[in-house]
């Protein structure tokens, strides 16, 4: 088994530049198919899954390395030195903007752009000076409804993330895909994703960053995406008119537009 296939690797476009698209939890590669091919024409865009996640190998699978994102970044530097990618511009959905992150200061020589679309680095409130959105018991519910209920977690995960109630098609492929994944592999991605706590690894960081964060966001609310960019030193911070984490989905022409305006600025 190579790692290209392990992860379900897509490699399309027509540019030297490669732009990796790493998706969030519960999700898969499919979740970018409103973004990735406005890049075509101008990158060499590589999609793929965690192990665990979509069509991966889910025989791959290591408990003990996936327990926490480590292991996610393990995946991304894998798939990055088996392309042998150079000069990546690495983009993160959610959590994957901190997996991206631990893999760029893995391997700061392969990966010279990050864009994180709807970050955190810390989803629990840690007061006085942190506001991540949730309580400690918030998240401990959450991985207990995982544990005891799989219809449940799914749709109410679905409707907090999809945060476009006039739109339901949005929730209802996000419950899809929470549904499609196993249980166990849930559970741990879940506790992986909102137990880490990453604060400490934004100093420091040489990469520059683009944190697009949305207006409305439950999971990675508005005062997150502040501190992300004051804590990394070389970001821009782009709100969008978006409601929801996921406008790749919801907005995908408004999150092309901001990544290209960037990309054309920063070179």
């Amino acid at each position: 088994m190579t790692i290209l296939s392990r992860n379900n690797v897509r490699v399309s476009g027509h540019g030297q530049q490669p732009m990796v698209f790493a998706h969030g939890f519960g999700c898969d590669q499919v979740m970018w198919r409103f973004v990735s091919p406005a890049f075509e024409p101008d990158y060499q865009v590589v999609l793929f899954d965690y192990v665990g996640a979509g069509h991966s190998d889910l025989d791959a699978y290591d408990p003990q390395r996936y327990a926490t994102l480590d292991g996610y970044a393990r995946d991304v530097v894998d798939i990055c030195e088996a392309l042998d990618l150079r000069d990546v511009i690495l983009v993160g959905h959610s959590v994957s903007s901190m997996i991206g992150l631990l893999a760029a200061r893995t391997m700061s020589e392969r990966i010279s752009q990050l864009v994180m679309i709807c970050p955190s680095p810390r989803y629990i409130n840690d007061p006085p000076d942190y506001y991540g959105g949730f309580e400690q018991a918030d998240i401990e519910g959450l991985l207990d409804m995982i544990e005891r209920n799989q219809t449940g977690w799914t749709s109410q995960l679905a409707g907090m993330v999809a945060s476009n109630p006039d739109r339901p098609e949005l929730a209802d492929e996000l419950d899809a895909s929470f549904c499609a994944m196993d249980p166990l592999v849930a559970r741990r991605f879940a506790a992986a994703t909102f137990l880490a706590d990453n604060r400490s690894d934004l100093v420091d960081v040489s990469q520059p960053v683009l944190i697009l964060q949305c207006t409305q966001d439950i999971v990675a609310p508005l005062a997150v995406g502040a501190y992300t960019h004051r804590h990394l030193s070389n970001s821009t911070l782009v709100q969008l008119d978006a409601f929801g984490h996921c406008p790749q989905l919801s907005h995908p022409k408004e999150t092309i537009a901001l990544m290209r305006d960037y990309l054309a600025r920063s070179r």
